[in-house]
């Protein structure tokens, strides 16, 4: 079996134990990993990294594709062992050490962070970790679950370590397409015209004596922990269905649609669910991440094909997907997130984007990441990528948040990740909100009606009414525009003293 997996004989020699692989880092090193949302990660070097940073010093600049798994980033941020960190993340303990300021976090458009490590914009990786299904005889490694930033990391880094992770089936080789686009200056157009084009080569290209180690693992990646539709998301699902009913109608789609992304997270994963009894064929779609969702759309033969950077499953629809892994790796195809969040590629296919807000304001603002304009969650990830440049923007969020303490619909947002230019559509379980073709004055009215909860509803208008009232082409109390967050930092919830006794 190891065999099959390891098919470059001048490798065997440097299996070795992931303490021993451990000891070849050093103290300031800049490290990529390879791992993407929770798929395709390190498995095995985290952990060792986090105990030697428990005995001696050991700071490292860590640099993924998205969020690890397995715990990882709570382990290494626990450690001491992360000093900076980026472009996303999603677990609790790190979160809570950026927060506190013991690890800087630097929140990037996941298409842009291979761009700034080719341009001296970020020190140089010194080390690739990547976890592979096989390793074939030229050296070639093919990716588990994920591409992310694996094959560019690889290329710049001084020495490649790969965890060879015994439970993923080589059934996965195959589904990557490896493509790289050249460096500044002459960069040629990425010559991709539709999803399911495969433009790259099925594995990351390296020279074998760059691999300085190989660390053998059984681990699979964790479960993704999406919760499933409830009566919101089946009611802001049921209200993008139909303004695409009506897109189809006036003619301004198909009913194939365009290709479709899908952010990460519980409300767009169960939103897309909806898609399931939709009167749409033969969609496809052009994502960065994979989720419950897709397969579910896969299988009810609504998606023909899907390409990504990741795929992330929860338990039981990861088995499925492992069970009938032939059928799906005709369907699908796992790219660099740099081809899979590349503006122009997404400008060119005229993607519907569906992301998740934190919040938004009465202008169309988004904020994406930080609560009350400080905390950091998880960070903008790859929303912005597809946002400047879809065919359709759309975002979505309950209305509410806390037991209806916290408005998503707010005067003003505490962070802006997404301008109101970027922003064609916004949708909450009350209704949806087309704000294309509307100046600010007219857009207010329209997110207030339509979006905001039925409790916050008549003091947003009488913000936007007083506002308007002085005058401006985008109204604002500017004394007033934040209080609602600075109410809630204060007494834990937005709601007024006039709201509170009603």
């Amino acid at each position: 079996m190891m065999m099959e997996r390891l098919q470059c004989a001048e490798l065997r020699s440097r299996i070795m134990t992931v303490t021993q692989a451990a000891a070849l880092f050093r103290d300031g090193m800049t490290i990529g990993m390879s791992g993407f949302t929770r798929a395709g990660d390190c498995k095995a070097l985290p952990a060792a990294l986090a105990e030697r940073a428990r005995h001696e010093t050991l700071r490292l600049n860590l640099i993924t594709g998205a969020s690890l798994g397995n715990d990882s980033d709570g382990v290494m941020a626990d450690a001491g062992l992360l000093a900076r960190r980026l472009p996303f993340q999603s677990d609790a303990r790190l979160r809570r050490k950026i927060n506190e300021g013991q690890v800087m976090f630097i929140d990037q458009h996941l298409s842009e962070t291979v761009e700034q490590l080719r341009a001296g914009h970020i020190p140089k990786i010194d080390i690739a970790v990547v976890e592979a299904v096989a390793i074939l005889p030229d050296g070639g490694i093919v990716p588990t679950m994920s591409v992310g930033n694996s094959a560019s990391f690889v290329a710049q880094a001084d020495r490649v370590i790969v965890e060879l992770n015994t439970s993923m089936p080589t059934g996965l080789m195959g589904m990557h397409d490896i493509y790289v686009p050249e460096a500044y200056p002459g960069r040629q157009p990425i010559p991709l015209t539709e999803p399911d084009q495969r433009i790259g080569t099925p594995v990351i290209p390296v020279d074998p004596s760059r691999i300085a180690a190989i660390v053998v693992t059984n681990h699979p990646d964790s479960p993704s922990n999406v919760q499933p539709p409830d009566e919101d998301t089946r009611a802001i699902a049921r209200h993008i269905i139909g303004f695409l009913e009506g897109e189809v109608a006036a003619g301004r789609l198909s009913d194939t649609l365009l290709p479709l992304q899908v952010g990460i997270g519980t409300i767009a994963n169960a939103v897309v669910h909806g898609l399931v009894d939709a009167p749409f064929r033969d969609l496809r779609m052009y994502s960065e991440v994979l989720q419950d969702s897709a397969i579910a759309l896969i299988d009810a033969g609504r998606v023909s094909f899907a390409s990504a950077s990741s795929i992330t499953l929860s338990e039981p629809v990861s088995r499925r997907f492992m069970e009938r892994l032939d059928e799906y790796a005709r369907r699908i195809v796992l790219r660099p997130q740099e081809i899979s969040n590349h503006c122009e590629i997404v400008r060119r296919l005229g993607v519907i984007a569906i992301n998740t807000a934190l919040e938004f304001d009465l202008y169309g603002n988004v904020n994406s990441t930080h609560v009350g304009g400080t905390r950091m969650m998880n960070g903008i990830g790859g929303s912005g990528d597809f946002a400047r440049h879809a065919h359709l923007s759309i975002f979505v969020s309950k209305s509410v948040a806390k037991g209806g303490d916290i408005s998503s619909v707010v005067p003003m947002v505490a962070h802006v990740d997404h301008t109101e230019h970027d922003v064609d559509i916004l949708v909450t379980e009350w209704g949806l909100a087309d704000l294309r073709n509307l100046a600010p004055r007219e857009r207010a009215p329209r997110v207030i009606e339509c979006c905001a909860h039925p409790d916050y509803r008549d003091e947003l208008m009488d913000y936007f009414q007083r506002a308007r009232a002085q005058g401006g082409h985008t109204p604002h109390l500017i004394g007033e525009a934040l209080s609602w967050h600075e109410r809630h930092a204060r007494t834990g919830s937005m709601r007024s003293e006039q709201m509170a006794c009603a």
